[in-house]
């Protein structure tokens, strides 16, 4: 199986190659706020990879969720008591999940070729839309488009690059990146997407073969940062044209860090499993957290005696209800953000 996935992905990769990227110059004769040049065909077209909506659940102890491992990982939303897991085994191969969770309207939107799983807010000029897969590239990363409009966005860059819509900013929606282990010990009511997609595909098993941990295996051409290993997973704020990256290891045995970032305080924590990041403003900046993660949602714990979720809500204290602001910030794969931002990585 992982060979028959290997050479797909040298199919669509000689596909790329034979076609010297005429298909978006032919195709596609509008501005691009990018460089066309830099564009690649990843092979399947638009809409190729499809995209799903309102997706199947089912609950975490349901047999439906038994092919996604412990150790897989998945992005994960709540929404009041709607709890919801979207694994890397169903987005590696829809990539976008159009979903409704009460009164939120979200992408969870997922590049397997950078590691990256951001959330969009489906409300575009204040009318829902839902969010394709163009089978666009630029710098290796998911270039999503828009039905309303037919806009297409870059992942990354969280902006339409073409189109109606081009050079808007879309707004983010938070999400929680970990294994499902952590994910189901932390809400164990949660439900997750289940293989009753009306696709047929092997989920569970990685259409990229070992792409993910080998540092030698690309399909499109991008720059290179050695700083770090170029598949490392890490976080990154990100602000304007700037970035920052946090490792794993500032936070292998549990940890919370303030951070200063272009002019902003940050609250950076997590453990082996997961990072997550606040903006902390005039009335948070006062704060004094500590790090006080058990296996349940509670995260941090301040120096009033509020009590702070992964999600950055105050569940304890004189604060319950108040929510600390979400950072522009995702995870990813390292050797992704430095071809789009200017970034630096925090050493403690």
């Amino acid at each position: 199986m992982k060979k028959l996935a290997l050479l797909c992905i040298l199919g669509i990769l000689v596909s790329c190659q034979n076609n010297d990227n005429n298909i978006v110059e032919n195709n596609f004769s509008s501005e691009w706020s990018i460089p066309i040049a830099e564009i690649f065909d990843g092979g399947p077209g638009r809409d190729g990879i499809p995209a799903l909506t309102n997706p199947n659940l089912v609950n975490s102890n349901d047999p439906e969720s038994s092919f996604i491992r412990d150790t897989d990982l998945v992005i994960g939303y709540k929404n009041g008591d709607d709890i919801r897991a979207y694994s890397h085994s169903i987005l590696d191969w829809h990539e976008i999940i159009n979903d409704n969770i009460g009164d939120v309207s979200v992408a969870i939107t997922y590049c397997p070729l950078t590691g990256t799983g951001i959330g969009w807010n489906r409300i575009l000029n204040g009318r829902e839309t839902t969010f394709g897969v163009s089978g666009l590239l630029y710098n290796t990363n998911l270039i999503p488009f828009d039905r309303q409009t037919n806009s297409n966005w870059s992942q990354i860059l969280n902006t339409a690059v073409n189109g109606e819509l081009i050079d808007t900013k879309i707004d983010l929606i938070p999400l929680f990146e970990t294994t499902w282990k952590t994910w189901k010990t932390i809400y164990p009511n949660t439900k997750v997407v289940s293989r009753s997609t009306g696709f047929a595909r092997t989920y569970g098993v990685s259409p990229y073969g070992d792409y993910n941990t080998n540092n030698n295996l690309f399909l499109f051409p991008v720059d290179k940062d050695n700083r770090l290993p170029l598949k490392e997973r890490i976080h990154t704020i990100i602000k304007g044209t700037k970035a920052k990256a946090y490792t794993f290891s500032t936070f292998a045995t549990g940890n919370v860090i303030r951070d200063s970032f272009e002019g902003d305080e940050y609250l950076v924590a997590g453990n082996n499993e997961f990072i997550v990041s606040f903006l902390l403003d005039d009335t948070t900046n006062s704060l004094t957290f500590e790090y006080t993660y058990n296996n349940t949602e509670s995260l941090l714990m301040d120096n009033e005696g509020n009590t702070w979720t992964i999600f950055g809500e105050a569940i304890a204290g004189p604060r319950t209800g108040q929510r600390l602001t979400s950072s522009e910030s995702f995870m990813a794969f390292w050797f992704s953000i430095p071809p789009f931002y200017d970034t630096e990585i925090y050493n403690q």
